[in-house]
């Protein structure tokens, strides 16, 4: 089978290096792909804007299956495309996608059908949201409606922060048409987790749960970024709390989405926080996460492949899904000043030493190939990823390849996983 993989991030490569394992698989074409994914097949340039450049390169290249990474195709309508052109495509639809594409539209969805989230108002005008907010107690959750790479979040601590960032996306226009539409919804506190569910629209097969570290800097301080580190499992979700979270949301928002008309399939995720009332979606996700996919999937003895296609099939239902019980922890290395403005073209040192150990693996997310050399390419730029069989050989083992690369610049959490770590410790004692 000629795969093909929609996407040039961390979590095409994490999923290029799972489906490649694949017995049923014969080549892996990347579109566009980075320098990493170069390594596992064909590497194509495209701008994955372009939904009919995309479907010739599929078309003139015979490819069997199509795995689409990133929201923006999906949400663009990649699937009806390609779908209504004879291939076979994971990933849901074009009017499924819109519970990541609009965030209003997600809110709407789960207040009808009574999945628990936070409460939120959406405004289109500045002066009726800054009005609102000021009548607020912060703190207080600003989020731009449409798609955002994940930075479309300001968690505000104080009213004036949270009128800068309304005024970011209304007035400024830093989002684009993203953030035309605004909501504006209550802050709850708790652990956050991150739940992928694959599904075929009306069975699902629930991922092992991971925890997702958005914020720049150590001590979830600084911006929210694409997500700077993820570890999987996540020992702090107990097993009732887990199947509240299968039934009442993940297989409750498929339920929902079908009634509404939009049937759902390939890869839901659900980020959510674990308050004492109860766990709450913060977000979904038509996709799967990144850096999520990287802590989890190392994690999978299950042929993923098989999965994927399950979800086109009717037959997740059947789908064998089984975990190692390490634990894996991905950290990501990302370029200095990320998320903000940062350079590219910078040398990158030590790969081959950092992922000597077989416990390592090292997925690209932003580098590319420049006279013969690896250099960035990127916000994010190289996610390393360790097994253990505790998280404190995990993250031991991440660490110490981290530490043999470098690159001017280069920046990462050194805490990720460090909850879980503490957790894991008491835990034992």
């Amino acid at each position: 089978m000629k795969v093909m993989i929609v996407g040039g991030g961390g979590r095409e490569h994490a999923l290029g290096w799972k489906i490649s394992k694949s017995k049923e698989v014969s080549s892996i074409i990347f579109v566009p792909g980075n320098a990493g994914m170069a390594e596992l097949g064909e590497c194509v340039k495209a701008d994955s804007s372009d939904l009919e450049g995309m479907l010739k390169i599929a078309k003139d290249r015979a490819v069997d299956f199509v795995v689409v990474g990133p929201e923006a195709p999906l949400a663009a309508g990649i699937v009806d495309l390609f779908s209504e052109n004879g291939l076979r495509v994971f990933g849901p639809r074009r009017d499924a996608a819109r519970i990541e594409s609009s965030k209003s539209f997600a809110k709407t969805l789960m207040e009808k059908y009574g999945i628990p989230t936070p409460k939120a108002r959406t405004f289109t005008s500045f002066d009726e949201a800054e009005a609102y907010v000021r009548k607020l107690t912060p703190p207080v959750v600003v989020k731009a409606d449409g798609l955002a790479a994940g930075k479309g979040v300001t968690v505000a601590f104080d009213i004036e922060t949270a009128i800068e960032a309304l005024s970011f996306c209304i007035i400024e226009k830093g989002f684009g048409d993203s953030g035309s539409r605004v909501m504006v919804e209550e802050y709850v506190e708790g652990k956050e987790i991150s739940i992928l569910s694959l599904t075929d629209g009306k069975a699902l097969a629930h991922m092992s749960p991971s925890q997702d570290h958005k914020r720049a800097f150590d001590g979830d301080e600084g911006p929210n970024t694409g997500g700077m580190g993820a570890y999987s499992p996540v020992p702090f979700l107990d097993s009732e709390t887990e199947a509240f979270i299968h039934s009442s949301v993940m297989e409750a928002t498929v339920r929902a989405l079908e009634a509404e008309g939009s049937t759902y399939r390939g890869v839901l995720y659900g980020g959510l926080m674990l308050t004492e009332e109860s766990p709450k979606v913060l977000e979904f996700n038509v996709r799967f996460g990144d850096p999520e996919t990287q802590a989890i999937l190392p994690r999978l003895e299950s042929d993923l492949l098989d999965g994927m296609l399950a979800t086109l099939e009717g037959t997740i239902a059947n789908y064998d899904m089984r975990w190692s019980s390490d634990y894996c922890i991905c950290v990501v290395i990302a370029s200095g000043g990320y998320p903000g403005s940062y350079s590219t073209g910078i040398p990158i040192k030590g790969i081959k030493a950092a992922s000597a150990d077989p416990k390592v693996e090292i997925f690209h997310a932003g580098t590319a190939i420049e006279d013969g050399k690896l250099v960035t390419a990127g916000g994010r730029v190289l996610n390393v990823v360790a097994l253990g069989g505790d998280i404190e050989e995990a993250r031991g083992l991440a660490y110490e390849s981290v530490r043999m690369i470098s690159f001017e610049g280069m920046h990462y959490r050194s805490d990720i996983g460090k909850d879980a770590f503490a957790l894991d410790s008491e835990a034992k004692m």
